[in-house]
């Protein structure tokens, strides 16, 4: 028997290439956590660039000083933005650890008094069922209550630490004008220390993927901030007209969370949560939550297809996948980061995956 070495020559260079792709991914998401205020000053420059480019065109200004002009109007809105939600956050997140032991005890109450209820006797449930029931809804809410207070603590020892939070938006800020004002400098440095050859490619890959994951991103990012906004309105509304709001600001943020989870939205968390107030007798408050969720949900409706655009072109169980793999890899943010790293995998490997992964790899026409 001959073997074709020439083929698997091929094969195995492809494979080499794959595996390098994967691990080159792999790693520099790990060092863009590392590398989070540059990475979070790169994005901000590519939102700023239009109105960068606008100042230059329309006041022939030069780069610097239409950079500068933009980057201090921002700055002042961030500043303003995160004085405002930390000293809130600070302050909703502080009595909500020191009303969790209550809430707690509020929840076991009202799930005894659905297990003791007479609706559940008629079912003529075995009582060993009943109580392990009990058991495991008591021991479930324990956890999240310990999950719960351990992250707000840690979420509000960040939160008071200055030092921190200072040399972050220092390096931020740094990062984000140098970033702005010498972008071509930046770019003619990378052409000079590469191969050309290498240039082209990258560059190649890179303003695709800049272009579909930004186009993703934006859409995302502009639909999160429009429900987290008519959220966090209406709910200040509820609490100035004296419905049960302690936490309008952490309530809006987690909102804010769950919608912006591919597949989920908004009603996962609204529509059990105007449930639960129905059920404790808040009918008033159930049926506001309810109104609000609806007119998120049609505000949604009316501007998604204008600013999503195309779709990604990703079936459901591909982005619910890569939302678990994420999770289980990097914990919660890795709910946001797979769908981004199946969004640049999809991107790079299209020609392998519109003919077929293993086909690409292994036919024998493969070039």
């Amino acid at each position: 028997m001959v073997i074709d070495m020439n083929y698997w020559t091929k094969v195995f260079r492809k494979l080499i290439i794959l595996i390098i792709s994967l691990i080159g991914i792999y790693l520099s998401f790990k060092l863009a956590f590392f590398y989070m205020p540059f990475l979070i000053a790169f994005i901000i420059s590519l939102l700023l660039e239009p109105a960068i480019r606008f100042l230059m065109r329309k006041c022939n200004l030069n780069r610097k000083i239409s950079s500068i002009i933009v980057i201090i109007i921002v700055i002042g809105i961030i500043l303003g933005l995160l004085i405002w939600i930390i000293s809130t956050l600070i302050s909703e997140g502080s009595n909500l650890l020191d009303n969790l032991g209550t809430y707690f005890t509020n929840a076991s109450t009202l799930i005894q008094n659905f297990i003791n209820g007479e609706n559940l006797k008629r079912l003529n449930i075995p009582d060993s069922v009943i109580i392990a029931i009990e058991n495991s809804t008591t021991e479930l809410l324990n956890t999240v209550t310990i999950w719960l207070n351990e992250f707000l603590q840690k979420a509000l020892e960040w939160l008071t630490s200055i030092p921190t939070i200072g040399v972050y938006l220092v390096v931020t800020f740094l990062s984000l004008y140098f970033i702005c004002t010498d972008k071509v400098y930046m770019i003619d440095q990378i052409e000079h220390h590469l191969p050309e050859i290498w240039v082209k490619k990258l560059y190649k890959h890179l303003k695709e993927i800049i272009k579909v994951l930004g186009n993703y991103l934006k859409a995302e990012a502009i639909l999160v901030l429009v429900s987290f906004i008519i959220s966090l309105i209406g709910l200040y509304i509820f609490k100035f007209a004296g419905l049960n709001i302690s936490y309008p600001l952490l309530y809006a943020i987690g909102i804010g969370f769950v919608d912006a989870l591919p597949i989920f939205g908004s009603g996962t968390v609204m529509i059990p949560w105007a449930i639960i107030s129905a059920c404790n007798g808040n009918l008033t408050l159930a049926i506001c939550i309810l109104i609000l969720w609806i007119i998120m949900s049609v505000v949604r409706q009316f501007i998604e297809p204008r600013i999503v655009g195309n779709h990604i072109g990703i079936h459901p169980i591909f982005t619910l996948i890569a939302m678990y793999t994420g999770f289980k890899l990097s914990g919660v943010i890795g709910l946001f980061i797979g769908p981004i790293i199946l969004i640049i995998l999809k991107n790079i490997f299209s020609s392998l995956l519109d003919k077929g992964v293993m086909k690409s790899i292994f036919s024998r026409d493969y070039s």
